[in-house]
């Protein structure tokens, strides 16, 4: 039998290209989902040898990862606002600059009481899940057209126990019984933004995942525009709305907003894109 080590550099010399951007990470998380262990054992005990069916399994793990399957399906979760959350091909990956959306809802927010929160697409449900952990007494309506997306948010939302209604709906159409005009406090998006034209672009892994998830139409703004347009009834006078948006989308998705909005601005993210858009429905 092969040891940690030996099949360790194996994975990682196979992993030597893309779509992989760091072969000894994924390698070693690979390896460990295989054999069933954690960063320490792995560490500790490098030398130990390796069962011929975890051997097999990790190296098929490799295999699928080479034809570009995302490294989050093969290990069956993503860790999003320091939480563990699994993972589909029926939802995106949640990715480490969404946080941003978590962050900006968090500070306009208010202080205290039950804010009603609405999540437009939520997929595998990170963003109501983190949102639900930092305000538990608010409530959160999280929509998404899929259901089996909606299956793995239900599962995230029980693994950290926290209260999140989920709701099949596309976009704004069906929830009216559920959200009474003027109801919400807050509406929080990560909306399809992909332009048509840039989607033969994007890396192999991320064309595995969910399209109708990532692809808007031919500008990328097509969804968007339908968010800022219907979301202005839903919102109470004050409410705000926040959304992600691509790099270079920011300004367009600002001129959407009309005369009903105000405080309009973007946020950048840690690379200095400007990643979240946010506006207030006006209260006069």
């Amino acid at each position: 039998m092969r040891t940690l080590r030996e099949l360790h550099g194996r994975g990682r010399a196979l992993l030597g290209g893309p779509p992989v951007a760091d072969p000894a990470l994924e390698s070693r998380l690979l390896l460990q989902a295989a054999a069933g262990l954690d960063a320490e054992a792995f560490w500790t005990s490098p030398d130990s040898p390796v069962p011929h069916a975890a051997e097999r399994a990790f190296l098929a793990l490799v295999a699928r990862r080479r034809s570009g399957r995302p490294l989050a399906y093969l290990l069956g979760a993503r860790e999003f606002w320091s939480l563990a959350f699994a993972v589909t091909p029926a939802v995106l990956v949640p990715r480490p600059e969404t946080e941003l959306l978590v962050e900006t809802a968090l500070a306009v927010l208010p202080r205290g009481g039950e804010p009603v929160i609405l999540e437009i697409g939520t997929g595998s449900g990170a963003v109501a899940v983190a949102l639900a952990k930092e305000r538990p007494g608010a409530r959160i309506v999280a929509t998404d057209v899929s259901r089996r997306a909606l299956a793995v948010a239900r599962a995230n939302a029980a693994r950290h126990r926290v209260r999140v209604e989920f709701v099949a709906a596309d976009l704004y159409r069906g929830l009216p019984p559920l959200l009474a005009p003027g109801g919400a406090d807050l509406i929080v998006s990560n909306p399809p933004y992909v332009a048509d034209g840039d989607w033969a672009a994007l890396p192999p892994d991320v064309r595995r995942e969910p399209r109708r998830a990532l692809a808007a139409g031919p500008t990328g703004l097509e969804f968007i525009r339908r968010l800022v347009a219907g979301a202005g009834p839903l919102l109470a006078p004050g409410g705000r709305l926040l959304f992600e948006v691509g790099r270079g989308q920011a300004r367009a998705a600002l001129r959407l907003f009309g005369g009903g909005w105000d405080e309009a601005r973007s946020f950048k993210d840690l690379r200095g894109i400007a990643r979240v858009v946010a506006a207030r429905k006006r209260a006069d």
